[in-house]
């Protein structure tokens, strides 16, 4: 009996410190990268019928690490494909931070509770597609204040 508890313990304290830490979402290093030269292609053309991308939260400027919370919204009856989801942070070269949020993409967003990043402007793009195969893309930039 004495075995089960202290099990418990070591299981329920590896549990705790797990979640006690932010994820790092930008590393010191790639937010030195400079920025894309020129500007950010974004196809806006005509009504479609493609997926949509909303920043919830954060808002203006925040301190790190922050709540990164998109919400997808789909339509004609189609579904989002979480496998789908691509996030860019826009720099030269561009840095591919889907492994990062892989774990907190859901089908109706991505919700990540604690992103780590250094202070300053990073401008992202996520790329989703629907059930139909039809594509949506938004760019954003967050601002991350000193702490």
């Amino acid at each position: 009996m004495t075995r089960d508890i202290w099990l418990g313990l070591v299981a329920a304290g590896l549990l705790f410190s797990g979640t006690s830490r932010a994820t790092q979402l930008i590393t010191e290093e790639e937010a030195k990268l400079p920025p894309p030269k020129g500007a950010v292609a974004a196809d806006r053309r005509g009504i479609l019928r493609g997926p949509k991308v909303e920043v919830v939260s954060p808002g203006e400027s925040v301190a790190s690490p922050l709540k990164l919370q998109l919400k997808f919204e789909s339509f004609g009856g189609a579904k989002i494909d979480p496998e789908s989801v691509k996030v860019i942070f826009l720099r030269t070269p561009n840095v591919d931070l889907t492994p990062r949020i892989k774990p907190f993409v859901r089908a109706d967003g991505i919700n990540m509770l604690d992103a780590e990043l250094p202070p300053g402007d990073y401008t992202m793009r996520v790329d989703i597609k629907d059930s139909d195969g039809r594509p949506g893309t938004a760019i954003f930039t967050l601002k991350v204040a000193p702490k």
